[in-house]
């Protein structure tokens, strides 16, 4: 019997609960240093983003400090990041806008006053946020119901058949969040990434070893031969 999408989606849920148990995320950032971290995390490692964040947060007293700064100091702290001199300004920018919109205040503290997608809206209106970073400061500093989709999340979900082959990563936000129950957004989108990681690489896959081989619909499985 052919199992529903739904009934899909709390399998490989409940899988990769058990294998890899209920996931936390780092400690929760106030939503304004979560969308600045985010930023910096673009095309770069957990380690290098952690590494610029808190050479930022040394180098300045507070986000209007950084807002105000000569742009070039602001990149100079953030370096370890990668491409800085787009981050640089972008986070200058995100800062001015949050400012401006909010009596000179930076807090995105009223995000929580609108409708989900209002205030998705209003972080993609920022220039340098995207789809994956404004679902990330809804969802993990917020508590706002949203689902991340990263470049291991847009692979895994593609190689299981949980989303069209050629859907776009932005078009893929949308079509997840409209068929994951909003209380699977969490664990799943976390332990979804664990698995991209550890077993189901871009150029590496683990197919013997993975909880969820038999839910997946990936055609070039390097199973074991009989």
């Amino acid at each position: 019997m052919t199992k529903s999408y739904q009934e899909k989606i709390s399998e490989i849920r409940g899988e990769l609960a058990r294998v890899f148990g209920k996931p936390e995320w780092r400690t929760p950032l106030p939503p304004v240093d979560e969308l600045v971290s985010t930023i910096l995390s673009q095309n770069t490692n957990d380690t290098n983003r952690d590494v610029a964040f808190d050479r930022l947060k040394a180098c300045f007293p507070d986000w209007e400090s950084v807002m105000y700064a000569d742009t070039q100091a602001v990149i100079e702290a953030i370096r370890p990041a990668g491409l800085a001199n787009q981050k640089g300004p972008r986070i200058q920018g995100a800062l001015s806008q949050i400012a401006e919109f909010n009596g000179g205040k930076i807090s995105l503290e009223f995000l929580k006053d609108l409708p989900v997608e209002d205030a998705r809206q209003w972080l993609l209106n920022v220039k340098g946020v995207g789809p994956k970073t404004a679902a990330i400061v809804l969802l993990f500093s917020m508590g706002i119901p949203a689902f991340p989709v990263d470049t291991h999340i847009y692979r895994v979900t593609g190689r299981m058949g949980l989303r069209p082959e050629n859907l776009s990563v932005e078009k893929a936000h949308t079509y997840l969040e409209e068929r994951i129950p909003e209380d699977a957004f969490y664990d799943l989108h976390l332990n979804l990434i664990r698995l991209g990681r550890e077993v189901c690489g871009a150029r590496k896959w683990h197919c013997y070893k993975c909880p969820v081989e038999p839910m997946c619909e990936f055609d070039e499985k390097n199973l074991p031969r009989d």
